[in-house]
Order: structure tokens, then C-alpha cells, then sequence
């Protein structure tokens, strides 16, 4: 084991507490950062130590990189865990922790640089041997040769981001005209949210399915998988369900193997050595592509997790220190069970748009094998600062309907008052029979539309009578 070392975590919410717990477990010390617009975070009761980022906005604290090294400096800090966005993928500050002597506990920054940008990460992916949609290699300039691909491939295409994710700076074309109206409108929305409003073409793959796997690398040159996970439940090109293994791959334990495979040749192509998702664009015939790299841990990593034992985060610290992960060989890492996680995110159940507001009450009525990743408390105000996602819940079973229905039953006993949340769009999904199959794509929301047939009132009215049921058992009455 390496000599103690002061973790700082850049990072808030459920990840930073899940990061501190991990770092305790190592018999490091957790340092925690609080913000002036939210001085009682939950994630700060696990931290050995606090520290104040001063500021109020992310740009002025969670994206500070001058504030932050300033902080790395005054209190020693030996290494710096990033989390998921935020920072976790910025190239520029990887290197200036690096030249710092400060260890990054995430890829090495040129991994990060070469898995960060879509075109080059593709251009990687080509010359390793791996499939990649067909379109534009690398950036694209003008929307007369953005018509031009899009013609040689065929519509629909998707223009998307060069630098992006989260689902932001996306469109899907079907016609010249679409692209002259989008071409625009997308780069100005990709410059907003990335700093850089470059664009691709690439061929929109018809039914996808959104394929992703889990690797694992060391600094001593061995790359690992965790296996696969099915994330086509989304709104808005944003994951709100996440499964593994996946129910489209099933029992084709050959798909399984050359997917998982392929994933880590990239991985070994680009030197890399952290954990990190490969993304895949599946079609109904079972045929794949590369999409993009994440080059940090993912907000779903716990289903992984739950389904092969493997605690990620601790081995991503481990890794950063150059130690031992444990794992003699892909052999030696098994999958048992299934699981499943859905996004707690403060959103209306219809609309599926973000919906401020404070928790009244909270608690929590769950079946065996359920785990809940959260930042929720009473008093926590959530407001439009950050992403609207509160907590994650999983639940594991020894097979698939097991699973769901354990996460029926949590999300029947996940009481929350005070703030509008996507329970209710959870429990429509569950039980539509398409998802029940296992029979879904990414287009399962605009098809399916279940936020229709959404019946908040009534749900909500459930809710207050148990949450008043429990206040008043709980004062003895």
C-alpha cells in the first residue's frame, strides 16, 4: 500500500461523496470543497477535511483552475479526483496538475487530449481497427459540406459537436434543408456549452441502440472490462435509465466478447490508464460503432459495480498511484445478476424539464438489494447551478425481471416532498411493455411518449399521506 496521501475532490453531490468514501476506505484523507452557494453539502460529512472554493457560479469555483491550484498548493494536496464534469475531461487542466507533481486521478492528459476531441478520437479509432460511423472524419467548416457527406452517406445524419456530450449540440437531419437550418443553430449551441463550435457529420444509425463498456487500466500496461451496459433510455440524448448487461446483446456471448474486446484495443491503442467508457452506436442487425471515449467514471458506473463486485473508484485511485489493482486476468472477472439504475432527477415527470425547488421531507422504504447514490437531505435546495440529477437508484437481481422488480418497489418507497421529481416517469417506463421485453431503443421516449400518460396529482397525494404517516409514528402519535 502507498504512504497516506491528501486527496482533494473537485466535485460535488452524490459523486463526491461516493469518491470520499472510497478514499477513506484506502486510509487516505478526503478533502472536501464547499462553495459559497452551498456551504452544507452532504458530500462533506465523509471528508476528513474542509475547504472553501471560493465563488458562487462554476466558473467561478468547479471550473476555477487558478483557484484551484492555489488550493492544491496551500493545503499539500498529493492528488485531485475530478469526479464526472465539471473538469474531469478538461485536457489543459490534467497538464497543469500534472506539471504540478500533483497526481490526476484520471487518464494521463494525453489520453484525455486524444479521447476528448470526437475527430481525432475517431481518426484513433479508424487507424486502431475499429468500426466508426461512416461521415466526416474530422471537423467540418461550412454547410455546404456538411451536405455534401451527408449526401455521400446518406440522410439521416446527426450534426453534432466536436467537443461535446450530455446530449447538448446534437441534431438529426433528414434533408438539405434540415441541415441548413441546424448547421448554425448547432455550432452557436456547442460554442455556448464547449467552448468550441465545431461540428461532425455522421450517419444516423436507424433503431440504435446505445452500447457502452466499462474498462479498467493500470499503469503497468494491463487494460481490463467490466462488460457492457445498456443506456438507450433517454431524453433529450441524455441517459435516464441505465441496465447491464444489456437485454439487446442477451445471451450472444460472442457480440458480448468482440464488443467488450474492441473497447479495450482502443483503450490500449491510446495508452490509456484509469477507468473510462467506450460508447457504441448499436443497429437492430447487431452491427456497431465506435462513438466517443469518456475518459473519466461515469455516472452509471454502479450497476457495473453491482453486477461484478469491483469497486471502480477505489481501483482508479489505486491506478493513479501506480499500485497493484488485484485483477490477475480477465478471466478472473465474473458477472452475476443483473442490474438496473434509474436518474432521481428534479424535473417534471412531463415536460422532463429541470424543476427547481427544496426538500421538505425525505425517506426511503426499500426492498433488499437496493442502493441509493444521493445528495438529498432535508432543506436541500436545488436550484439551476447544477445538473438536476439527485441521486441514483440501483437495484440488482439474480436475473432481470428480479431486478425490475425490485426497482418498482424502490421507486414506490423513494418519499421525497417539496420537490418535483421523475419518479413518476420511472414507474411508467418499468412498466411499458417494450421495456419489459427488453425490446427498447434510444427512441424509446419520442415513440413511446410516456411522460403522457404521467398522472402526477394522484402520485403525489400518495406520497403525503405516507410521508405524513411516518412524521406522525415518528412523534408517537
Amino acid at each position: 500500500m502507498t504512504e497516506q496521501k491528501r486527496i482533494l475532490i473537485i466535485n460535488r453531490g452524490e459523486i463526491a461523496t461516493r469518491i470520499a468514501k472510497a478514499i477513506r476506505e484506502l486510509k487516505h484523507i478526503a478533502v472536501g470543497v464547499w462553495t459559497d452557494n452551498e456551504p452544507h453539502a452532504t458530500h462533506l460529512e465523509y471528508c476528513h477535511e474542509w475547504v472553501r472554493l471560493s465563488g458562487k457560479t462554476n466558473a467561478e469555483t468547479y471550473l476555477n483552475v487558478p483557484n484551484i491550484v492555489k488550493l492544491i498548493k496551500e493545503y499539500k494536496i498529493d492528488a485531485v479526483h475530478p469526479g464526472y464534469g465539471f473538469l474531469s475531461e478538461n485536457t489543459e487542466f490534467a497538464e497543469q496538475i500534472e506539471k504540478l507533481g500533483v497526481v490526476f486521478i484520471g487518464p494521463n492528459s494525453r489520453a484525455v487530449r486524444l479521447m476528448g476531441d470526437k475527430a481525432i478520437s475517431k481518426q484513433c479509432a479508424k487507424e486502431a481497427g475499429i468500426p466508426v460511423v461512416p461521415g466526416s472524419i474530422g471537423a467540418i467548416n461550412t454547410i455546404d459540406e456538411a451536405i455534401k457527406i451527408a449526401k455521400d452517406i446518406k440522410y439521416p445524419v446527426l450534426l453534432k459537436a466536436v467537443h461535446g456530450g450530455g446530449g447538448r449540440g446534437m441534431r438529426i437531419c433528414h434533408n438539405d434543408q434540415d441541415v441548413k437550418n441546424n448547421f448554425e443553430a448547432v455550432g452557436r449551441e456547442a460554442k455556448a456549452a464547449f467552448n468550441n463550435g465545431e461540428l461532425l457529420v455522421e450517419k444516423f444509425i436507424v433503431n440504435p441502440h446505445h452500447i457502452e463498456v466499462q474498462i479498467l487500466a493500470d499503469k503497468r500496461g494491463n487494460v481490463f472490462h467490466f462488460f457492457e451496459r445498456e443506456c438507450s433510455i433517454q431524453r433529450r440524448n441524455q441517459k435516464i435509465i441505465e441496465e447491464a448487461p444489456s437485454p439487446f446483446i442477451g445471451e450472444d456471448e460472442a457480440l458480448r466478447k468482440k464488443v467488450c474486446e474492441t473497447a479495450v484495443m482502443l483503450a490500449r491503442a491510446v495508452g490509456y490508464d484509469s477507468a473510462g467508457t467506450v460508447e457504441m452506436i448499436m443497429g437492430e442487425d447487431k452491427s456497431f460503432y465506435f462513438l466517443e471515449m469518456n475518459t473519466r467514471i461515469q455516472v452509471e458506473h454502479p450497476i457495473t459495480e453491482e453486477i461484478t463486485g469491483i469497486d471502480l473508484i477505489v481501483c482508479m485511485i489505486q491506478s493513479a498511484f501506480g499500485e497493484d489493482l488485484g485483477i490477475p486476468s480477465q478471466e478472473w472477472i465474473k458477472r452475476t445478476g443483473h442490474a438496473i439504475e434509474c436518474r432521481i432527477c428534479a424535473e417534471d415527470p412531463i415536460t422532463m424539464l429541470p424543476a427547481p425547488g427544496e426538500v421538505q421531507a425525505f425517506e426511503t422504504i426499500f426492498p433488499q438489494g437496493t442502493r441509493f447514490d444521493h445528495c438529498l437531505y432535508r432543506g436541500l435546495k436545488v436550484t439551476p447551478d447544477f445538473d438536476p440529477m439527485v441521486g441514483k437508484l440501483v437495484t440488482k437481481g439474480l436475473i432481470r425481471s428480479v431486478a425490475l422488480r425490485k426497482m418498482r418497489a424502490a421507486l414506490d418507497g423513494l418519499l421525497l416532498e417539496g420537490l418535483k421529481t421523475n419518479i413518476p416517469l420511472h414507474k411508467i417506463i418499468l412498466n411499458d411493455e417494450r421495456f419489459v421485453k427488453g425490446n427498447y431503443t434510444t427512441g424509446f421516449i419520442n415513440e413511446n411518449k410516456p411522460n403522457a400518460k404521467v398522472n402526477v396529482d394522484v402520485d403525489y397525494q400518495k406520497i403525503y399521506r405516507i410521508l405524513a404517516g411516518i412524521e406522525a409514528r415518528k412523534m408517537g402519535v
